[in-house]
């Protein structure tokens, strides 16, 4: 009786420590609309998507600063390093990081599309969802 209790407590304690590391590296997708609306986690890693803003991108040395918007909110993004081939404004984007405190997502990894008629599956929902907002209103 007590081997059982022991390999069922044991049991437990595996199945904790690995729901812990699973919830510690899953990352959620917002849209900007969401962000805004603060459904987005603060101080936690997340992906925001949606649609790179025409005239929004800034260089400055290996700093990249552009808006992503998903046609009814915009949020700006900061990123440092070298912007995937495909990314251009207008274009669909994912990048995934953390939103500061001043409302700017500091991007680490930015995602493009791979060709001109795909959008990641999110992203696509969330600019339907905001241009149906934005008709309602």
């Amino acid at each position: 009786m007590a081997a059982i209790a022991v390999g069922v407590a044991a049991l437990g304690i595996v199945a904790a420590l690995v729901l812990t590391a699973f919830e510690k590296n899953l990352v959620f997708f917002f849209t900007p609309s969401q962000v805004v609306a603060n459904e987005a986690p603060q101080g936690r890693t997340f992906r925001i998507g949606g649609m790179v803003l025409e005239g929004s991108v800034k260089r400055e040395g290996v700093e990249v600063k552009f808006v992503v918007t998903d046609t009814a909110k915009n949020i700006p993004v900061v990123y440092s390093g070298a912007l995937p081939d495909l990314f251009r404004e207008g274009k669909g984007v994912v990048a995934q990081g953390q939103l500061g405190p001043d409302g700017v997502f500091r991007a680490r990894e930015v995602l493009a599309k791979h060709d001109e008629n795909y959008m990641p599956p999110d992203a696509a929902h969330a600019v339907e969802q905001a241009q149906k907002t934005l008709q309602m209103k």
